[in-house]
C-alpha cells in the first residue's frame, strides 16, 4: 500500500490550517507592536515592556493546563467559541487602555483566550493527517504558524508606523472575526473522536508521557528563547542601531519558512528529528549572530534567512515529535504542553535577554540570545550520542543470547 497516496488536502484541513493562520496573525500583529506602543505612548519601563509579552505568555500557559484536558473531554467547541470571543474582547480593550497596568490585565485577559484556541486547531489537525504522513501534514500546518510570526509582525509595525494603532487593532480583531465561521463549519462537520489505521500507540500511563515530552519541550523552550527576542525587542532594536526597515527582518524570515516548510515535513518522515534540529540549530545561531551585527537593512536579509530556515525546520519537527509520542487520545495535551513549553521560552527569554539589553545593548543581547540554540545544540547531540552508546554497549549482549539460545 502507497501511504504517500493518502488524502492529505482535504476540505477539512484545509479549514483548519487557515483558521490556524488566522488566530496566529492575530497573535503576532500585536505581540510585536504593544512593547513598542506601551514604551512609546505609555512611558512603559523596560521591565513594564518586558511584561508586555512575558504575562501573555504565562497567561496562555495557564489557560491550557485545562485546555488539554478538556479536548480529551471532547470540549473543542467550547474552547474555539470562548477563547475567540475573550480574545477578541480583549484587543478591542486595547484601544481603550489608558495606562501600563490596564494594558498589562488586557494582555494577560486575551492569554487566556488564545491559549485556549490554539490549543484545539493543531489538536484537530492531527486528528485528521494520515498517521502515516504525520510530518508532512503538521509540517504544512505549522506553516500556518510560521508564517504568521513572520509576516504578523511586519503587518503590525507597517499599522503602527502608518495608519497608526487603531488600525492595527481593527486588523487584528478582523483576523480572530474572520475565524467565527470557518470554525463553525468545523465543529459541525468534523468527527468527535477520529478513526486512525493502525500504528504504534504509546502504552504508557500519563507519567509515561510526560518522560516521552520531556525532552522535545525542553528544546522546543530553548528554541522559543531567542524567539522572545525578536518579539519584544526587534523593533526597539531598530531604532538603536539606526535600522529604518527593521521590519523587513520578519519579510525575509517568512520567505525562508515558506520554501523550507514543505521540504522539511517529507525529512522529517523520511530520517526523523535529527535531520532537521541539528543544522536549524546552527542556522539560528548564525542568523542571531548576523542579526546582531547588522548595520544596514541589506545586512538584515541573510539574518533572516538564517534564522527561516532554522525555525521553519525545528518548530514543526518538534511538535511532529510531541504528537508521536502519545496515544491519539492525549494529543490535545501534548499539543499544549508545546505551545506551553513555547510561550514560556518567551516569556522567560524576554524577561532575560530584555535584563541583558538593559545592561549592555540590544546588539549584544543577541548575542548572548544565541547561547539558546548551542545549548539546544549540545544537549540533543549528547543525548544522541549515549542512545548510541546504549545500544552498541547492548548489541554484544543480544548477539550472545542468540547464539545462547541456539
Amino acid at each position: 500500500m502507497n501511504h504517500s497516496s493518502e488524502r492529505l488536502w482535504t476540505p477539512s484541513f484545509i479549514t483548519l490550517t487557515l483558521c490556524n493562520l488566522l488566530l496566529f496573525m492575530g497573535l503576532q500583529m500585536t505581540l510585536s507592536t504593544l512593547p513598542a506602543y506601551a514604551e512609546g505612548t505609555l512611558q512603559a519601563s523596560s521591565v513594564q515592556v518586558s511584561l508586555v509579552t512575558s504575562l501573555f505568555a504565562l497567561s496562555a500557559i495557564a489557560s491550557r493546563l485545562f485546555s488539554g484536558k478538556a479536548m480529551e473531554k471532547g470540549g473543542r467547541n467550547l474552547l474555539i467559541f470562548l477563547g475567540l470571543a475573550v480574545s477578541i474582547t480583549a484587543v478591542a480593550g486595547y484601544y481603550w487602555a489608558g495606562s501600563i497596568l490596564a494594558l498589562l490585565l488586557l494582555r494577560m485577559l486575551f492569554g487566556i483566550g488564545f491559549g485556549m484556541a490554539s490549543t484545539a486547531f493543531p489538536t484537530m489537525a492531527s486528528d485528521i493527517i494520515p498517521i502515516q504522513r504525520m510530518g508532512e501534514g503538521m509540517g504544512y500546518f505549522g506553516l500556518s504558524t510560521s508564517l504568521a510570526m513572520s509576516a504578523g509582525p511586519l503587518i503590525g509595525l507597517s499599522l503602527l508606523q502608518g495608519p497608526g494603532f487603531g488600525s492595527l487593532l481593527i486588523c487584528t480583531a478582523a483576523a480572530l472575526v474572520l475565524i467565527l465561521p470557518l470554525s463553525y463549519r468545523l465543529t459541525t462537520k468534523l468527527p468527535a473522536h477520529h478513526k486512525e489505521p493502525a500504528a504504534p500507540q504509546v502504552t504508557e500511563l500519563k507519567g509515561g508521557a510526560f518522560r516521552r515530552l520531556f525532552i522535545p519541550c525542553l528544546l522546543n523552550f530553548l528554541l522559543s528563547v531567542s524567539y522572545g527576542g525578536l518579539l519584544g525587542f526587534l523593533a526597539l532594536y531598530g531604532a538603536e542601531a539606526h535600522l529604518e526597515h527593521i521590519a523587513y527582518f520578519f519579510l525575509f524570515n517568512a520567505v525562508a519558512i515558506v520554501v523550507v516548510r514543505p521540504l522539511s515535513g517529507k525529512i522529517y518522515d523520511r530520517f526523523g528529528p535529527p535531520a532537521l534540529l541539528i543544522p536549524g540549530s546552527l542556522f539560528i545561531v548564525a542568523g542571531l549572530l548576523q542579526l546582531s551585527f547588522a548595520s544596514s537593512t541589506a545586512a538584515l536579509f541573510p539574518a533572516a534567512i538564517f534564522y527561516g530556515i532554522g525555525f521553519g525546520s525545528m518548530q514543526p519537527a518538534l511538535q511532529t515529535w510531541m504528537i508521536q509520542s502519545v496515544e491519539p487520545r492525549q494529543r490535545g495535551m501534548a499539543n499544549g504542553m508545546f505551545f506551553n513549553s513555547l510561550d514560556l521560552g518567551v516569556a522567560i527569554g524576554t524577561m532575560i535577554l530584555g535584563s541583558i539589553a538593559l545592561y549592555t545593548s540590544y546588539g549584544v543581547m543577541y548575542r548572548y540570545s544565541a547561547l539558546a540554540p548551542v545549548l539546544l545544540l549540545l544537549i540533543y547531540t549528547t543525548l544522541l550520542l549515549a542512545k548510541r552508546y546504549n545500544r552498541q554497549k547492548s548489541a554484544p549482549k543480544t548477539s550472545t543470547s542468540h547464539s545462547v539460545a541456539k
